[in-house]
């Protein structure tokens, strides 16, 4: 795998085509790494506490090394 943390890396398919970002972190096993404001999806979230409420969070998943190239 060529592309390591802190590259800058360009979208080339799925949802966010053509998007840039930053590299925050690599998964060499897994040919993945997770770019920084790319492939967000939100999770529900239950309450912790009997007096909180549930939330809905954005989270970044990672995506697959062959779907990203270095700028």
């Amino acid at each position: 795998m060529k592309i390591k943390k802190g590259d800058n890396v360009i979208v080339l398919t799925g949802k966010d085509k053509g998007k840039k970002g930053k590299v925050s972190r690599a998964f060499p096993a897994l040919d993945k790494v997770l770019v920084e404001g790319i492939n967000k999806f939100k999770k529900h979230q239950r309450p912790k506490k009997s007096n909180e409420k549930g939330q809905i969070i954005e989270i970044e998943r990672p995506i697959h090394v062959s779907n990203v190239r270095k700028i």
